[in-house]
């Protein structure tokens, strides 16, 4: 596992291997909540909503 992530959260499943948060050698966050926003004014697709509690590796 990275150094931002010393327990898992299992109820916030993340692919994103690049992020800080990410857990490394699982499929999981570190954090204990994450913010969810959207790009858009009118989301209408998974591909305008974001994570924004990603932080670069």
């Amino acid at each position: 596992m990275n150094n931002n992530c010393t327990t898992p959260n299992t109820s916030i499943k993340c692919t994103v291997e690049n992020c800080a948060h990410h857990c490394q050698g699982s499929q999981y966050c570190g954090l204990d909540a994450i913010q969810v926003g959207t790009h858009e004014a009118n989301p209408t697709k998974v591909e305008c909503t974001d994570c924004e509690s990603f932080r670069m590796r």
